[in-house]
């Protein structure tokens, strides 16, 4: 399978090589972590690093297995090491290995060690890990591949259009893409796989969930209903089966476990004029539109506004926003994107050729009174235009910029 670029990702890898900070990757199984690891080492050897110099172990891999036991796993990576020179360790599914932390923190004291870790559920940065490893870490987290990236696969750039419509149906996974280019039908095997594989491992196994049955309600349920303002209260509500006094609680715990899978975000709201964050009503995002599809039939494809913001607040995501659903009034900003540096506010509408519907999307950014960029994202393959400062842009050149 070819190798596509992950050139955001790789280029954060190359900024903090050799620099004694462990790296660790997160994101959803198969979003392309190994394979990121597999550029990087690709990068090194060009950059005149040696073989001997690189080890590679992944724990979903049954050779590896007697390695899961962390002072084995110690005492076969110490061997390994070439004194007087840098050793690149990745460590690939590390959860896997009972009490890994302490490895982890071995190595770490080693200075001839630059040390690289993946893993594909929040366990691995859990509240008691970060503490045991504060200060000593940086986290980057991964996402499936983003229109760019899934685009520069392609040789013919052309007809953005349907190679959009083939990103959001056929899955952003990379593997997906690949599929897409033999066989159309095995991607359904292929997120079928990825579905259960998460479910069972990564939810029920890691959680002691012995009831798949409501777990995939609440899923299903998350997904159908992207977009739209959720409470665990209204998820246990619609919900068939569980018991009215155990419903809430079973409910929080399935919801934290799916988003501990990376198989779904939170987006949290804020209220702008107030400066505070709410604590109800937040929505749910879908990590991929193609496994939305799988789960939920064709007849999903319909809620196209819905999707098109998923998109959005995982590009945001991607490009290293904390996104929040803005509040003013009695209004609603799709979407605060807020770093170290800046606020951004989003709309995001299918169109806005209805002369009723952009002022909608408008009144609530012309009430923000401070000086931070205002979007309007749309489908509507326009000329750009600008409405006193607040842009209007057409989101697939949104999302192929830099």
């Amino acid at each position: 399978m070819d190798k596509i670029n992950r050139d955001g990702y790789l280029s954060i890898l190359k900024n903090f090589k050799d620099q004694q900070i462990i790296k660790v990757i997160t994101g959803i199984r198969r979003c392309g972590k190994s394979t990121l690891l597999e550029l990087f080492q690709d990068y090194l050897k060009t950059s005149g690093v040696g073989e001997e110099q690189i080890t590679y172990l992944n724990f979903e891999n049954a050779d590896y297995e007697e390695l899961q036991d962390r002072k084995k796993l110690y005492e076969y990576l110490k061997s390994k090491l070439v004194k007087g020179q840098k050793n690149y360790i990745f460590l690939d599914e590390i959860q896997k290995v009972r009490e890994f932390e302490k490895t982890v923190d071995s190595l770490f004291i080693n200075k001839d060690v630059d040390l690289y870790i993946t893993g594909s559920n929040a366990y691995l940065l859990s509240s008691e890990l970060a503490t045991f490893l504060t200060g000593r870490y940086i986290e980057i987290k991964m996402l499936p591949l983003s229109f760019k990236e899934y685009l520069s696969s392609f040789a013919d750039k052309t007809d953005l259009s349907r190679k959009f419509r083939e990103y959001l149906q056929y899955s952003s996974f990379p593997q997906a893409r690949e599929l897409l280019k033999i066989n159309k039908e095995n991607i359904i095997l292929f997120l079928d796989g990825i579905y259960n594989t998460i479910l069972f491992k990564d939810v029920m196994q890691r959680k002691g969930i012995t009831d798949k049955n409501t777990l995939e309600k609440v899923t299903k349920y998350l997904y159908d209903n992207i977009g739209n303002r959720t409470s665990i209260k209204s998820i246990s509500d619609n919900i068939d089966g569980l018991e009215k006094n155990s419903s809430y609680n079973t409910v929080s715990m399935y919801v934290q476990a799916l988003l501990d899978s990376y198989i779904v975000y939170r987006a949290n709201r804020y209220d702008i004029k107030g400066k505070e964050f709410l604590k109800t009503q937040e929505k749910y995002y879908a990590v991929d539109i193609g496994l939305r599809y799988y789960m939920l039939g064709q007849n999903s494809g319909k809620d196209m506004g819905h999707i098109l913001e998923n998109v959005v607040y995982l590009e945001l995501l991607r490009r290293g926003y904390v996104v929040y659903i803005g509040k003013y009034d009695d209004l609603e900003i799709d979407f605060v994107a807020k770093n170290t540096a800046n606020t951004i506010y989003y709309q995001v509408a299918l169109t806005v050729r209805d002369e009723n519907v952009l002022n909608r999307e408008l009144a609530p950014l012309r009430k923000i009174n401070d000086n931070y960029p205002k979007f309007i994202l749309t489908l509507d393959d326009d000329l750009d235009a600008d409405f006193e400062g607040i842009k209007k842009i057409n989101v697939l050149d949104w999302l192929l910029r830099e």
